[in-house]
């Protein structure tokens, strides 16, 4: 699939590729619920660790059936994402069986369509510290052929460093994400270490938030469910069955490390 990987553009001050601009109509004329949930994330934040834990936490209970047998890219849409062959983000979210919805996002906040706005929902916003998320994005970059080329690693450090990336700018992503949440009550902003640190505390957080009233024995339930080793060999959670991954190039979830000390120091101008 080689042929497919698409060339960055500019695209209203963003950097985007056509997979998330095709069906920009649809997106932006989305018709939100008010118990839709949105998580918003810059590539490579955790979002699926976090789309998993509002899943368990909503229907673990109710529907036990799903831990088996739905992918979690069926279970939380990506609303922008379109794709030939494949149904469009939209349409998935729209067809979405469960209530309350669970959609997922890479948008920029001003790219959110309105009505999720002016339907009062909730939105759980996902940050993680520069240094992880540009190396992770290196490495899916490798092995997803919907994304452009990543090029080697320094030449890669340099366009993350510059915002030359799918959905444009890390800093510019988080950061004004966290500036809506002063005027946005409704915006739950969690940092990915917090999450690794202490992930029930997290889950306990987000359940308040949500308005979840989730005994303690079932946030241990799915702290246990939501453990990396857990998840990465979880069919249901690793993208296994995902025809535009090439995991011979590298594994979809993978522990983050700083790949050498001279990327530390390069990336602390950021």
């Amino acid at each position: 699939m080689d042929q497919l990987r698409p060339k960055l553009f500019d695209f209203h001050g963003v950097s985007m590729t056509h997979f998330f601009t095709d069906n920009w109509d649809k997106v932006q004329n989305f018709k939100a619920k008010p118990d839709d949930i949105v998580v918003a994330t810059y590539p490579k934040a955790g979002t699926t660790w976090v789309c998993y834990i509002l899943d368990l936490l909503f229907f673990h209970q109710t529907c036990p059936e799903r831990e088996k047998s739905v992918a979690i890219y069926d279970r939380v849409p990506f609303l922008e994402l379109i794709f030939p062959l494949y149904p469009t983000g939209t349409d998935k979210a729209d067809t979405l069986p469960t209530s309350p919805r669970i959609i997922k996002t890479h948008l920029p906040v001003q790219f959110l369509p309105k009505s999720f706005w002016e339907q009062n929902c909730k939105i759980v916003y996902v940050a993680r510290n520069a240094k992880d998320n540009v190396v992770s994005y290196f490495h899916f970059d490798r092995m997803e052929k919907l994304q452009p080329e990543p090029g080697d690693w320094s030449s890669f450090l340099q366009r993350f460093k510059e915002g030359m990336m799918v959905f444009g700018s890390w800093y510019d992503h988080v950061s004004r994400w966290w500036e809506k949440k002063r005027t946005y009550s409704n915006i739950h902003y969690i940092f990915y270490e917090d999450l690794v640190k202490d992930t029930g505390l997290e889950i306990k957080k987000l359940g308040s938030f949500l308005g979840l009233s989730t005994s303690e024995e079932e946030r241990k339930k799915i702290v246990a469910g939501v453990q990396f080793d857990v998840m990465k060999a979880n069919p249901m959670t690793n993208l296994s069955d995902d025809l535009t991954l090439d995991f011979s190039v590298s594994q979809f979830l993978r522990k983050e490390r700083i790949i050498s000390v001279h990327s530390i120091h390069l990336m602390d101008n950021l």
